[in-house]
Parts: structure tokens; sequence; C-alpha cells
């Protein structure tokens, strides 16, 4: 069991650095890439136990989302650079790959069953994508807690 748990996030981390090579993100970023995507991987694989593949999918990419976030706020860069390399572990390019294959092979139902489940996984990472992403900035960085938990005291003390 630990040594699968070990594989996943090696694999997972080392799948998103190299998609992060792959597009050119700049290398002092390639540390936070693989932590977004493993973090989204390893999510995905423990919701995927108590739920739908779509519902982990959704989960998992809420957790890549907010990774990314925070890492965007502290290294002060682009959020695309850590979302697109993290996502990339969560994408259902099996069940799109299958679902060409029986289209292909004159499967028709089978190609709609898989069709379906990749459409459902693509909605739930975009869906988890928007989720967070349309939380104000402000809210990942330190000085907006600070700022909050003093006015909260100031209010205490009138």
């Amino acid at each position: 069991m630990a040594i699968k748990i070990v594989a996943n996030l090696a694999c997972s981390f080392i799948g998103t650095i190299a998609y992060a090579v792959m597009f050119q993100v700049p290398r002092r970023f390639y540390i936070g890439c693989g932590i977004t995507g493993s973090v989204g991987w390893m999510i995905y694989k423990l919701a995927s136990v108590y739920c739908s593949v779509a519902v982990a999918s959704f989960i998992g990419t809420v957790c890549t989302v907010l990774v990314a976030r925070m890492l965007t706020v502290r290294l002060k860069c682009p959020i695309t650079i850590f979302l697109i390399s993290g996502i990339i572990t969560l994408v259902p390019g099996a069940g799109i790959y299958f679902t060409a294959y029986y289209l292909v092979t004159n499967q028709l139902a089978m190609a709609a069953v898989k069709g379906l489940g990749a459409v459902k996984v693509a909605f739930a990472i975009v869906l988890g994508i928007v989720c967070i992403v349309s939380i104000p900035r402000e809210v990942f960085q330190k000085e907006y807690w600070i700022e909050r938990k003093l006015k909260k005291q100031q209010k205490g003390k009138i």
C-alpha cells in the first residue's frame, strides 16, 4: 500500500514537471508545478474510493487550484503556470481515447458511455476551476487575514 502511494506521488510529480518542461515554464517554478500536480492527483485517488470519478475529479481540481492560487500569490507569477501543469494529471485522456476508439470500431454504445464519462470529468474540472478562481486574490494573501483580525479586535474594544 505504501509503495503504491509513493509511486503515485512520484509519477504525478515527475509527470507534472515533465509537462511544465515541455511548455517552457521557467525552471524556478518546476517544484511548485510538481507539488500542484501531486496534490491534485493524490486527492483524486483518495476521493475516488468514496465517490464517482466525476466528483473525485471535482474535488481534486478544487485542491489543485487552491494550491496553484497559494503558490501564485507566494511566488508572484501568473496562475496559469501552476494551474495548467497541475490539472494535466486529472484530464480524462483515456476516456477520450476510448471514445474515439469505439467510434472508429463502430461500437457506438460503448463510445457513448466513455464519451459521457469523459464529458462529466471535463465539466467537473471546469467547475472546480471556476469555483476557486472566482475567489478574490486578496483572500490568498497573508496581509488580508492580518488586517481582518485587527479590524475584528478593534470592533471588540468599542
